[in-house]
Formats: structure tokens, C-alpha cells, sequence
């Protein structure tokens, strides 16, 4: 099955020419099943940019899933147009009555400040407590992820000394979870951020699974399963050029920034990089949805109960 999302949301086009389904919505009402809901909170300034990596893992899915597009109240970002927010996406104050099968929480490019510094802090736990009752499995991703683990078990984050930037092998250290089913024992994942959690913070709290890590950079994928919960501190959802268009973005603002490590062929950034993790982004979120779909309840509002 497709996704279904906005006719006109420019993700669509995109999607289309790549081959992934996407429903349209006079179609879809006509079609007697119910999709899954999923609600995707956009804390990235590039907004477009992001919906259209996340709708294209959720929509090579073989469910029909329709995505409801989410902010913050109370912050104003500056690289997406406003008439894009307006005709596209919603408060979370206006969905707040909602319940979601699956519900994502993006990165944001604040990890450098305690996360009570942040403007929309006070919100965002509104919102993280809120997924414990009205979603039925939540998916928080780097920042994002970092924000949940902090608020939900103490975990905290940690600087670097320098920005953890490019492509680090990782290990499957649960082949057996649901989720990384299809995984191979060995893969390769983008990592873009100047803090990190560590192992011994995690593996020391019974109620939290280490699904992925790596000797380099360190703890990738954690669940907490009774709350059908993942926290995934890396980029896998990334685009082919998201770490090419990070480097030059910040060496041409004069930032201290490194070639990413093992992305450019022969750490030369004149070449085109290669993508090494699409298929196990794939896989993961194909897994996520399948996992919600399995035990989700058919009729929405019993979940939380």
C-alpha cells in the first residue's frame, strides 16, 4: 500500500519520480481499510527537506499510512516558508486530542544547549508525555532521541570534542528483535552531532535494549519496549547528500568541520559520495511500521487505555 499524504505537499512530487507509492487522498477515502496514523513532529529548520527522507522510508511500506505533519507551537523556524506551515502542518496543540499508531520526533539543531535552555523545552515534554497515552509506538531520532532519553530515564548527553561526522560502522547486537530483522551483522550509518550518549549510561537500566552500536561512536539504537519505543541517535533517514551539504554549509561558515569520515571516495569532496545504508533504513523503518501494525489496536481510540 502507498502513502497518503497532501496532493500538493512538494514531497509528493519528489516520491513519485523516485518510484515510491503515494495515494492520493480522494483515492484513499474510497478504499475500506484503515490506515495506519502517523504523526511526524518536525523540529529540523528544513522542513521540506526532512518530510520527504522520512515519507519516503514510510511509504515503501506495504500499508497504507497517512502522515499528519506536526510543530511546535510556541517556535518559528527560519528556513521553511510560512505558507508551507499554514497550508501543511499543525500544532501540536491542534492534534493534541489525536491518537497516532506511530509518532516520530526529528533531531534539531540545538544539541549544543542543556535541553532546559532550549525555547520550546517546556512543550516538547508536554508532547513526549502526551506519547505515552495517545501514540502507540513512538520513534525519537538524534536530538530528538537524546531529548526523550534525558526526560523518560535520565540519560544524559555528553560534548565532544569534535563533531562526530560521516559514515561509522555499527553492529547488530539483537539480531533477534523484531526490529532488526533482515539486518546484517556488520553496517554502515550517518552520524552527524556534537554530543553523544554513552553505553554505560544505557546497558546500566534493565528497562532499556541496546539494538545498535558501534566501538567508534557509540550507542545507535536503544528500545524501550513497554513503551514500544525506539531512540535512534544517528541519521539513517538520511538523503545520499545530507553530510555533503552539511560540510559545505559549515566550511563556508567558517566552522571547525571535518571531511566526514568514510563518505567521499578517497575522502576527496570533489567526488560524488555513495550511499552504503539506504537498504537498512529501509529495513528499520519498514520493521517499525510492521511491528506497530502487528500490535497496534484496530480502533484508535483504545490506544493508551
Amino acid at each position: 500500500m502507498p502513502i497518503r499524504i497532501p496532493d500538493t505537499l512538494p514531497a509528493a512530487e519528489t516520491l513519485k519520480h523516485e518510484g515510491v507509492a503515494v495515494l492520493r487522498e480522494a483515492d484513499a477515502v474510497r478504499q475500506d481499510i484503515r490506515p495506519l496514523q502517523i504523526g511526524l513532529l518536525n523540529l529540523m529548520p528544513n522542513k521540506i527537506r526532512t518530510e520527504t527522507q522520512l515519507a519516503r522510508l514510510i511509504g515503501a511500506t506495504p500499508l497504507q499510512v497517512e502522515l499528519t505533519l506536526v510543530r511546535v507551537g510556541g517556535h518559528q523556524p527560519k528556513n521553511t516558508p510560512q505558507d508551507h506551515l499554514i497550508s501543511f502542518y499543525q500544532t501540536w496543540d491542534e492534534i493534541r486530542d489525536r491518537k497516532f499508531d506511530g509518532f516520530i520526533v526529528t533531531g534539531a539543531p540545538v544539541e549544543q544547549m542543556p535541553f532546559e535552555e532550549v525555547s520550546y523545552w517546556r512543550e516538547l515534554t508536554q508532547i513526549f508525555d502526551w506519547t505515552r497515552t495517545n501514540v502507540h509506538s513512538p520513534f525519537y531520532i538524534c536530538w530528538g532521541a537524546m531529548a526523550a532519553a534525558w526526560h523518560f530515564h535520565s540519560v544524559p548527553k555528553y560534548p565532544l570534542g569534535s563533531k562526530a561526522f560521516g559514515v561509522f560502522r555499527h553492529r547488530n547486537l539483537d539480531p533477534a528483535s523484531a526490529y532488526l530483522s533482515g539486518f546484517s551483522d556488520d553496517f554502515q550509518v550517518p552520524v552527524s552531532r556534537w554530543t553523544e550518549v554513552r553505553r554505560g549510561d544505557v546497558v546500566t537500566q534493565p528497562e532499556l535494549r541496546l539494538l545498535i552500536d558501534s566501538g567508534t561512536v557509540g550507542p545507535c539504537l536503544i528500545e524501550h519496549a513497554a513503551s514500544r519505543s525506539l531512540f535512534m541517535f544517528n541519521h539513517i533517514e538520511y538523503d545520499s547528500l545530507s553530510l555533503k551539504e552539511e560540510f559545505e554549509r559549515d566550511r563556508a561558515a567558517g566552522k571547525p568541520i571535518h571531511v566526514p569520515h568514510n563518505y567521499f571516495p578517497g575522502d576527496d569532496p570533489s567526488t560524488q559520495p555513495q550511499n552504503r545504508w539506504r537498504s537498512h533504513a529501509h529495513l528499520l523503518f519498514g520493521n517499525w511500521i510492521n511491528q506497530t501494525y502487528q500490535t497496534t489496536p484496530f480502533v484508535l481510540d483504545e490506544i493508551g487505555r
